[in-house]
């Protein structure tokens, strides 16, 4: 029995349907959500990832900027215009693509952006927010596995979740998301010894690690859902996931794609993070 491939993409233009309409419904009270994308450098893949997420806020009527620095840019230079963003009451959300060249520092870039307009979610204070089980701005790569989960109508309570990937922005809050929904959480990572063993206890399975064929067919439970956030390319530079996509096809019962799978989703996220971000900045409900 083949998986049923679960349609970011489809998923995804529905939630954006819903996010205009909040876009709109807070344009009619006099504001307009705004995001500011910060690229630093010359990154191809930076460069298409901030493409697209530029084009999903025309969709959603989100006013959008974007800030192109030369990789050349100082991290003195890059916290200044961060920090302007900040002030500006004009700008709902702040999003510096990473990676950042060599000289930057990730760390001291997350902790310049106001925790308010952290649409990403990767503010400590969001993830510290996530753990004490409070509101705040959740990263938007796990929340799109949440919604994703929820849109395929897998049972997440009771259910055993094991993701593979510790990283701070991804792992861990997807651990975090899946655990508040009671599920049962295994975090496997680069130190795992016998990987499969644990993979095949999965009911949830979720790759996050970036390196192809992490997940194999044999390391898959029968029927089990596989969430495959990686995002890598093969030899003939096609982009691929973390996930042999067409072995595990024929063992899982649900399976997102690469392309087509959470990526829509996180952008999607992003632009929902941006309306929550402006709502809350100006006090204001759309429910």
């Amino acid at each position: 029995m083949v998986a049923t491939v679960i349609d970011g993409k489809a998923i995804a233009a529905k939630y954006r349907i819903q996010i205009a309409q909040g876009v709109t419904a807070l344009r009619a009270q006099g504001h307009l959500a705004a995001l500011t994308v910060i690229l630093v450098g010359d990154d191809p893949a930076s460069a298409v990832y901030v493409r697209n997420k530029i084009r999903a806020c025309q969709e959603t009527g989100i006013r959008s900027e974007l800030i192109q620095l030369p990789a050349s840019t100082t991290e003195a230079e890059l916290l200044a215009r961060i920090q302007a963003l900040n002030l500006d009451d004009a700008v709902d959300g702040i999003l510096v693509q990473f990676p950042l060249p060599k000289h930057l520092s990730e760390k001291k870039v997350l902790e310049t952006i106001s925790l308010e307009k952290d649409v990403d979610g990767f503010h400590a204070a969001n993830i510290g927010a996530l753990v004490q089980g409070q509101a705040g701005l959740i990263s938007c790569t796990p929340l799109a596995c949440m919604k994703l989960l929820e849109a395929a109508d897998v049972k997440i309570e009771g259910a055993h979740a094991v993701v593979v990937g510790r990283s701070v922005n991804v792992g861990k809050p997807m651990a975090l998301l899946l655990l508040q929904a009671n599920a049962t959480v295994t975090i496997c990572h680069s130190a795992t010894n016998n990987l499969a063993s644990i993979t095949r206890q999965a009911d949830i399975l979720i790759s996050a690690v970036g390196r192809i064929n992490t997940i194999r067919a044999e390391m898959v439970k029968p029927l089990a859902t596989v969430i495959d956030i990686g995002i890598n390319r093969d030899a003939n530079g096609k982009i691929v996931g973390d996930v042999d996509f067409e072995a595990v096809l024929q063992v899982a019962g649900k399976i997102t794609p690469v392309p087509g799978g959470v990526g829509p989703m996180t952008i999607a996220m992003l632009m929902n993070n941006t309306l929550l971000a402006a709502q809350a900045r100006r006090k204001i409900s759309l429910l």
